[in-house]
């Protein structure tokens, strides 16, 4: 038969991004920065005035801001901000009192200490440098093929009929140049050779370059970040149309992009931090197993007898979810309770608390058209709206549920409306939102203050977020969300998990590879469905999926068929259970490293170049993580029981023989089913407790050795009343342990055979 494109259909959905229009072959358009001469010049940066091939003036400023940051932006007019500023401020920049800012007719200089940017005026062209004089990145000035034709999009902006459809920057990317982040991505963590959207996407899963969360930002392995503050649908070209090359487009009003210096991701981050806000840390429960009635017709006997098995069978676990059907089915989500389901939430509540859970339920910002709250919302002007003026009916189910109405969260009304529907469920006794969706605003919708469904489609999500945690920190004193969406700055919204995964190993692995590029995205807090969420697991898949849950910085079992583990065969049911134990004796250990990623920006969940960034192998192992600093998790990714794992330079210890294993290689492991390949930095201290029903405030601390030390090994154990440092320090064949701190110290184990323990 002969062919007839497209073979692979292209899914559409409303809520799509706009493309942006193709210049015609031999059409012009193009309009790159040539020159520019000096304006104005103070202590953080300079003004200049700039010269295009089009013959075009457009003004380009570089500033200081921050130490080791540096900010470019180039519009047509100097007070130019991202048009989704309209509704939020995404970026803060700062200043560095040490800045020096020198320029001349021919040259410009800025230090900002760890940082530099060497500007030649005419022909135009910027290097970023550290401080030895070392080139970080450097623009390509838009290089041409054999025909005469740009390969590249150099720095300037492109022209359709005359109009501005976007601005550009094009880096020069060297050929062992690595790039990771953008957002919680499902492809392999180095995205060289691929093009990232920013555009938030119900992406239906992990397994393609669609993304929930999308964040403008990568880090280079060259030791620097490059961050873009934009709510538009920037697009990423990393070495894709050219190997050679990192295009970078914007179809807003002006480019305006960070320049990060590192020379360790770490560094990058806690910078990155600096300008987007520090991660918030959640709530000590939070860190506890979450158990869900999954996508099903749930009820508050059923809730109430899962609870009890929950406590009967000794599984640890402190939140309970309920999902969609907690609410009337084809009103979601208005944010009432069933009554024929839920005959008495108030007292389900109160009866859960006394068994020691918390109740988390599921919402999101649409509301049903066949809810009795419809109306009222659409008469007040609560919803987006058509560019007719009537109300935006979408489809953000995809066909299989109601069209709804999207609540405008740009009207001060409609959001002090939606705040009272969720502080009735918050007085009643509900600890926690799940802010699902969020990804449907339609690009031709229109908002209350006048944006674009295109402008605000991005930093929706932040401003849904925002009013959820909110009025949660009002009525339950924190502000944590489990949001499914998010964008640049999302690290303010504790905990994010990965949508609508399949059950399938090859989707856990692209759930590995999402959770990665989102910590180095500068979110710490980060989860995914226990099983994956579409289908049902094999029992083996569930065992598997436990235990990257229970190493994971935050855990849920969810799904659209039971997770609960009763439900598995016996064998699965104990391994799970085991998992999940394990979890809860190292809660001090976790909470500690999370305490620390608030405070820093750096993941909870790191990918290995966090910790090894010289390592060329650790920018591309993505199956496999440190778990903190100490703990290295390699999940189980598929059904025939063998992997590789690859162990960092350095001895590692096995966590269940305490075998000591030489790094800087790959090994391939075959482990039981009841267990989770995991190594241990050898010498690490690992502080633990007894497994409980739930997570304990304070509970009674035991340090695990792992391989005797050759002269000194310390720890912090981190919680809200303070840091206790313990230092282990080899005397012969003794190990002295001294502690300092608020923590109780119950005793120090050897993993394996060991040495006698002196406790100071």
């Amino acid at each position: 038969m002969p062919y007839r494109p497209p073979l692979i259909a292209r899914e559409y959905f409303v809520a799509d991004p706009p493309e942006l229009p193709v210049r015609e072959h031999g059409e012009e358009g193009l309009s790159a920065l040539t020159r520019a001469e000096v304006i104005t010049s103070d202590g953080s940066g300079v003004t200049l005035k700039g010269g295009t091939s089009a013959g075009e003036t457009l003004v380009v400023r570089l500033s200081v801001a921050g130490e080791g940051v540096i900010r470019v932006r180039l519009a047509e007019d100097p007070d130019a901000r991202t048009r989704s500023a309209r509704a939020i401020t995404m970026v803060t920049p700062g200043g560095y009192g040490a800045a020096v800012v020198t320029a001349d007719a021919e040259r410009v200089v800025l230090d900002a200490g760890s940082l530099r940017a060497e500007v030649r005026l005419n022909p135009w062209n910027v290097r970023f440098t550290d401080p030895a004089g070392r080139t970080l990145v450097e623009q390509d000035p838009g290089r041409k093929d054999i025909s005469g034709r740009l390969r590249t999009l150099p720095f300037g902006r492109s022209l359709v009929d005359g109009v501005p459809v976007a601005y550009h920057e094009t880096f020069v990317a060297p050929a062992d140049e690595a790039f990771c982040g953008f957002g919680e991505s499902f492809t392999p963590l180095d995205k060289r050779g691929q093009r990232p959207l920013m555009w938030n996407f119900d992406a239906f899963g992990a397994e393609s370059q669609r993304a929930y969360k999308n964040v403008p930002f990568y880090l280079s392995s060259r030791g620097y970040g490059i961050l873009v503050d934009s709510g538009l649908p920037v697009e990423f070209d990393v070495c894709q149309s050219t190997h050679s090359a990192v295009q970078i487009i914007v179809p807003d009003d002006l480019i305006d992009y960070y320049v990060i210096a590192g020379p360790a991701p770490a560094d990058v981050l806690r910078r990155f931090g600096e300008l987007t806000g520090k991660p918030v840390l959640p709530p000590k429960w939070a860190f506890g197993t979450w158990i869900s009635s999954g996508f099903l017709p749930d009820s508050q006997e059923r809730v109430l007898e899962r609870a009890r098995k929950i406590r009967e069978k000794g599984i640890p676990c402190d939140v309970l979810h309920l999902d969609t059907y907690w609410q009337t089915e084809g009103h979601w989500s208005d944010l009432r309770w069933d009554p024929e389901r839920f005959p008495d939430p108030v007292g389900m509540l109160a009866r859960l608390k006394e068994q020691g859970f918390r109740v988390c339920l599921w919402m999101n910002p649409y509301i049903s058209h066949l809810s009795p709250l419809f109306q009222e919302a659409a008469a007040k002007g609560y919803f987006l709206r058509r560019p007719d003026g009537e109300v935006y009916v979408a489809d953000c189910w995809h066909g299989s549920h109601p069209p709804c109405g999207i609540i405008d969260f740009t009207n001060p009304a409609a959001v002090e409306w939606f705040k009272g529907l969720l502080r009735e469920r918050l007085r009643e006794g509900v600890s926690v939102f799940k802010t699902d969706f969020a990804e449907g605003v339609p690009a031709d919708a229109v908002a209350h203050n006048g944006m674009t469904g295109t402008d605000l489609h991005n930093v929706y999500t932040l401003l849904f977020n925002d009013v959820v945690a909110e009025v949660t920190r009002e009525l339950a004193g924190h502000g944590m969300v489990w949001a499914r969406s998010s964008y640049l700055g999302g690290q303010r919204h504790p905990a994010q998990w990965s949508g609508d995964v399949d059950a399938v190993y090859p989707a856990m692995g692209s759930t590995i590879r999402g959770g990665l590029s989102h910590g180095l995205s500068g979110i710490p807090f980060w989860s995914h469905d226990v099983g994956g969420f579409t289908g049902t697991p094999t029992p083996d898949l569930y065992v598997r999926w436990a235990q990257f849950g229970a190493l994971s910085p935050l855990v849920r079992f969810h799904g659209t068929t039971s997770r609960e583990p009763w439900e598995f065969p016996p064998e699965a049911e104990r391994a799970a259970i085991e998992a999940i134990r394990l979890r809860y004796r190292l809660m001090p250990y976790i909470y500690s490293a999370a305490v620390t990623a608030a405070e820093t920006g750096t993941p909870m969940m790191r990918a290995l170049c966090v910790d090894f960034p010289d390592d060329p192998v650790a920018w591309r192992a993505d199956l496999e993580y440190l778990l903190g600093t100490d703990l290295l998790v390699a999940p189980m990714i598929s059904a025939d029981g063998t992997r590789k794992v690859y162990l960092p330079a350095g001895v590692w210890v096995d966590y269940w023989t305490a075998e000591p294993i030489t790094g800087g290689r790959y090994i391939t492991v075959s482990p039981p089913l009841d267990r989770c390949p995991l190594f241990v930095r050898h010498g690490a201290l690992i502080p633990v407790t007894e497994p409980r029903d739930t997570v304990a405030d304070d509970p009674p601390i035991t340090i695990v050795v792992f391989g005797l030390p050759e002269r000194e090994s310390r720890t912090t154990i981190r919680d809200l009343d303070g840091d206790t440092t313990v230092t282990a320090v080899r005397d012969g064949d003794r190990l002295i342990v001294r502690t300092d701190g608020p923590k109780r110290i119950a005793g120090v184990e050897f993993a394996g055979p060991g040495a006698p323990v002196v406790i100071n």
